[in-house]
């Protein structure tokens, strides 16, 4: 891929500004997302700011060779829920947050040392592009159902938390989002090629304001878009300085009531519920750096190193489970938003690392964000998660699918991840993507020895 801004570009200050913001709405949505689900009082302001954190940690053991960031991840909402469970305390519940995140952010070191001595060349074998290819393709199209979901909502929900918007409207915003952001991307001058999602976000915006306000104005409903409570809410006790800006509600410092309370058998459950799904992360971990290197042009598994990102990852993940409670993880939708710009400048990941800390902080940015509605986030994911699919069906574009082995690993992968084959064992669960991947590595052992005719 021709990319405008290489890794080690850096563009101009102006520039860069506006393309973090870009990166951060790509991802903000995801990462507000898991601590919301979660509940307990988890604040989605301090999820933000851990993943701002732990990215900073990520560039900086990869030495600023990865254009990543990181964002809450979905992987560990079970293991995430099991610290709560059996009716402990909050601030109990908090520890096991932090003690979590620490379990399986070890599991990554390990992972990294054998890597350190041991080298990458196992794993090319276990995941080669048959494999690793359709498991990138899954990721976008097991993401397939959010977005076109998303498409038909809006954000004014009633009292049963279903929209009440009218989902043809909303359809129809959410295309117009899409259309804007392939436009742009296509057809734009430079700086419109580098930000068509923020473009095509503030369009859908637009679009939906409209229809709301002639909502509220008519008093009908299904028009109703955007929520506009969001905003209201900031001034409902008056203007104070809380209305523009203030300090996330950090895991560590609910942590600190609980660590009284934390017993071995606490801490066995913990360990139990967050290292199994670690190593299905890491699986996911391998997948996501393959993509982003076939889209730089760069193995990022060799330089800076497969131990390299896994220490930023694991790393990355405790320092923002300490202040979100969230374990990170790269994200497919900042990979994608590399992808489609052709930016991967990691001065714009550094950017917009330091952009989600500061915005945690500001109130009235997170009302924005929040106030964004599901159809038009669902028009921007249409994009993003279809770029996903492709880049995954693009490494397979020179395996040789006329061979058995390669067809049946191919075809195992993409009905495995697509059909939602996942495993639980108690509270462990095992991601579709993770089984379907882990299928394609057996399957791809066991037809290793297929006699390729000439």
């Amino acid at each position: 891929m021709n990319l405008i801004y290489n890794v080690e570009d850096k563009p101009k200050f102006s520039q860069v500004i506006v393309f973090a913001i870009q990166q951060l709405l790509a991802i903000m949505a995801a990462t507000l997302v898991v601590p919301v689900i979660i509940g307990n009082g988890m604040s989605p302001a301090a999820a933000l700011f851990g993943a701002g954190i732990g990215t900073l940690v990520y560039v900086l053991f990869t030495k600023a060779k990865s254009p990543v960031f990181l964002g809450s991840s979905f992987a560990f909402l079970g293991s995430m829920a099991a610290a709560f469970a059996g009716g402990v305390s909050a601030s109990l519940g908090y520890v096991g947050l932090i003690l979590g995140a620490v379990f399986a952010g070890l599991v990554y070191v390990v992972i990294a040392l054998i890597v350190k001595f041991v080298g990458v060349n196992w794993i090319n074998k276990l995941m080669p592009p048959v494999v690793i290819g359709p498991t990138v393709a899954i990721i976008g199209l097991s993401l397939a159902g959010n977005a076109i979901g998303d498409l038909q909502k809006g954000g004014v929900s009633n009292a049963e938390g279903a929209s009440v918007a009218n989902p043809l409207i909303c359809i129809l915003i959410g295309i117009i989002t899409l259309i804007v952001v392939t436009i742009c991307s296509t057809y734009g001058k430079k700086m419109a090629k580098l930000i068509p999602f923020i473009i095509g976000i503030l369009a859908g915006y637009a679009v939906a304001a409209i229809f709301t306000v002639i909502g509220i104005a008519t008093k009908n409903e299904s028009l109703m878009i955007i929520n506009f409570a969001h905003f209201t809410n900031l001034v409902a006790d008056g203007v104070t300085l809380k209305t523009f800006f203030a300090l996330p509600e950090f895991t560590f410092l609910t942590a600190a009531k609980g660590i009284g309370e934390i017993n071995g058998t606490y801490i066995g459950t913990i360990a139990m519920a967050y290292v199994p799904v670690a190593f299905v992360v890491f699986a996911e971990h391998i997948a996501d750096h393959k993509n982003i290197s076939s889209i730089i042009g760069r193995d990022l598994l060799e330089k800076p190193g497969l131990h390299r990102t896994l220490l930023g990852d694991g790393v990355g993940s405790m320092v923002g489970a300490f202040f979100g409670g969230c374990p990170n993880t790269t994200y497919g939708e900042s990979v994608a938003c590399v992808a489609i710009t052709r930016n991967a400048s990691v001065v714009t990941i550094i950017a917009a690392a330091i952009g989600a800390i500061l915005v945690s902080l500001i109130n009235p940015f997170v009302a924005f964000v929040n106030s964004i509605p599901a159809c038009v986030m669902g028009g921007v994911c249409m994009a993003l998660y279809g770029f996903i699919a492709v880049s995954g069906l693009k490494m397979v574009q020179k395996v040789d699918l006329n061979q058995n082995r390669n067809l049946f690993v191919a075809s195992a992968i993409l009905i495995a991840g697509i059909g939602g084959l996942s495993l639980s064992f108690g509270k462990i669960s095992i991601t579709s993507i993770a089984t379907a991947l882990i299928l394609g590595i057996i399957l791809n052992v066991i037809l290793s020895k297929e006699k390729v005719e000439e």
